[in-house]
This record gives structure tokens, C-alpha cells and sequence, in this order.
């Protein structure tokens, strides 16, 4: 018969609790919503740099980013154009400061792991891709660059084509895995509120030339070419995403 600790089978006053485990960016998050709670930052007056706040967390920039985001989803602080970021005056809040500012998966983390899984999957199919899956390839950038040229979003060709390079593995939990990363970017209201701010012809367009390199990797069945070419082109649209969403020259400008 088992037997049990002693301490095991102790009644506590106190109930133990999970640990939780914070996103980096959440706990950034948090941390600037204690400095708002406890008047460090006040309402109506702008936030320090992101260049600044990010040395002072020891964070990086695309961390810094995304608390932000998670901030104003929360509607703890705004964007004003040609000023800076400013913290949002109590009454106009959206969510009470004791509120979690959990908004899921950041979006320059799922890009992070975007360009290590895809990149492999990119090196998988270049192993195993048919004559016919390169032209279904082929048919997912047309789809893009008819779109384009009618100034419409590119985003549906631009996950059939991603989809189609999974496929191209022949592995179906690479393809259940990638599914799930897209359907994470399009349900998170991180990515949401991310792409709010952004010209989207700004970063789908360069993946014109992105998507054309990778074919030419897979058609020469390179998987080290074709892994290069997916985090080539993962890294570019993070860089992007990071420069278009800047707001370092307006917190430049004295409040």
C-alpha cells in the first residue's frame, strides 16, 4: 500500500496557487501599470521614449512595443500623432487598473517562432516538394500580386501560400502547427491592434520578392537555401512591423 508524507497530507490555512507564468511583454505591462496606479507616470503627460523605457527595463524594443500595445488595448494609454504616448485619464478608462493585462501571444514573439518553425518546415519541403506543389506555389503568389495591383489585401494569398509550403512536407503535424500559428495572427487582439497602426501594403508588398526567393529554393531543392529564405523573410516583415510602428520621432517632440 502507497504511503504519503506527512507534509502532504497537511491541511494549509492558505490555499497554494499556480505559479503563473507571464509573457515578457505582459510583465512589462504590468510593471508600467503600477508606475501609472502609483502617479509615477500621471494622467494626460507622455510616457518616456521607447528607446529610454526599454534601457530602463532592460528589455528589448520589440518587448517595449508590445506592452504598449497591451496598454492600449486596455485603454490605459494613446497614440497621439506628431506628440507621443500618453496616459489615458482614469475616467476615460476602459478597464480598471487591477484588470490583467494578458492580450495573448505577442506579435513579435509569434514572428520569432514563426521564422524557427517555418524556416524548417521551408527546409522539409524542399526535400520532398512535387512539380505540381511549386505551381500551386506559383498560383498563391499570382493570387497575391492580382490583389496588389488592385490595392486589396494580400493576406489571403499570403497564407495559402505559407499553408502550401507545409503541405509541401508531407508531415501533417508541420501543417496542423502552422495552421494554428495563422490562426493565432488572425484572432489575437495583440496582432489586431498591431496592424491598426500599420499601412499593410507597407509590408506585404516586399513579400512579393520574399515569396519569389523561397520558390526559387524549393525549385532548386536547397533546404538550406529555402530554410534562409522563409527567416529571411520572417526577420524582414518583424523589422518592418517594429520601423513602421515607431513612435520614437514623435516622443521627440516636447510635451
Amino acid at each position: 500500500m502507497a504511503t504519503f508524507p506527512i507534509w502532504s497530507q497537511k491541511k494549509f490555512a492558505m490555499p497554494i496557487r499556480a505559479i503563473e507564468q507571464k509573457r515578457l511583454y505582459q510583465q512589462v505591462a504590468d510593471q508600467l501599470t503600477t508606475l501609472i496606479q502609483e502617479g509615477e507616470f500621471e494622467p494626460g503627460k507622455r510616457l518616456p521614449a521607447e528607446r529610454e523605457l526599454s534601457k530602463m527595463l532592460g528589455v528589448s524594443r520589440p518587448t517595449v512595443r508590445e506592452a504598449m500595445i497591451a496598454l492600449e488595448i486596455f485603454g490605459l494609454i494613446e497614440v497621439r500623432t506628431g506628440s507621443g504616448i500618453f496616459v489615458v485619464p482614469e475616467k476615460s478608462r476602459k478597464t480598471p487598473l487591477k484588470e490583467k493585462l494578458d492580450s495573448g501571444p505577442g506579435p513579435f514573439e509569434m514572428l520569432t517562432a514563426r521564422a524557427s518553425i517555418e524556416g524548417e518546415a521551408a527546409a522539409m519541403a524542399a526535400r520532398t516538394i512535387s512539380d505540381g506543389e511549386l505551381e500551386g506555389l506559383r498560383d498563391a503568389l499570382r493570387l497575391m500580386e492580382v490583389n496588389d495591383a488592385k490595392n486589396l489585401s494580400m493576406e489571403a494569398g499570403d497564407r495559402l501560400f505559407h499553408q502550401r509550403i507545409a503541405e509541401a512536407t508531407h508531415n501533417s503535424v508541420m501543417v496542423s502547427v502552422i495552421d494554428e500559428l495563422w490562426n493565432m495572427r488572425e484572432l489575437e487582439p495583440m496582432w489586431q491592434k498591431l496592424q491598426e497602426h500599420v499601412d499593410q501594403a507597407a509590408v506585404e508588398r516586399p513579400s512579393l520578392g520574399d515569396h519569389r526567393k523561397i520558390i526559387e529554393t524549393l525549385a532548386a531543392r536547397d533546404p538550406e537555401a529555402a530554410r534562409q529564405a522563409m527567416r529571411d523573410h520572417l526577420e524582414r516583415v518583424k523589422r518592418d512591423l517594429l520601423r513602421l510602428t515607431t513612435t520614437e520621432e514623435t516622443e521627440a517632440t516636447p510635451s
